[in-house]
């Protein structure tokens, strides 16, 4: 007899399930739960300034250039394909399509700007844009930008000259 109580005392105790609290339960179902989520191309875009310094047009830049570098800098998320361009500035015209202005009245500076091969004109369509391969991660890549004014321009000296280029990355 006392075996049978045993019996029935743990099979009625074997039937209960017991939380990880101490609560016991008669049972549990199970269902899964769906997580999921989409990402988002995105990229964010930072620029570095293009200082020239001073330009002498009867020195040493009768023949020779004056060159400066500056930078774009994008992060995208993992495998946004891109296209960085470069608009004509707040001057655009001149010989090179972009100028530099300053001065009353105004006075401008021809100049121009290379994508980092330091061939190709930095353009704001194709295929004048630099197209990038997607990144690797989420760290910015930074491109350099090549500006350039021509030699022998017949400018004023004792101004300013100065343009505001807008940069855009397409994604």
């Amino acid at each position: 007899m006392k075996l049978t109580k045993l019996f029935l005392l743990l099979a009625s105790v074997s039937a209960l399930v017991v939380s990880s609290d101490g609560s016991a339960f008669a049972g549990s179902a199970t269902k899964p739960l769906y997580v999921g989520a989409t990402v988002a191309a995105n990229c964010t875009i930072t620029t570095s300034a293009i200082s020239f310094g001073a330009y002498d047009p009867l020195g040493v830049n009768a023949t020779d250039p004056l060159t400066a570098t500056g930078k774009v800098s994008i992060a995208c998320t993992k495998g946004t394909t891109t296209h960085i361009g470069l608009d004509t500035g707040l001057h655009p015209g001149g010989s090179t399509g972009r100028q530099m202005a300053g001065g009353t009245p105004a006075s401008t500076l021809p100049y121009s700007l290379f994508q980092p091969d330091n061939v190709t004109a930095w353009g704001n369509a194709a295929p004048s844009w630099l197209a990038t391969p997607g990144p690797a991660n989420l760290s910015p890549v930074d491109y350099v930008v090549n500006g350039e004014i021509p030699p022998a321009q017949n400018v004023s000296p004792g101004i300013d000259y100065a343009d505001t280029v807008t940069a855009t990355v397409n994604f």
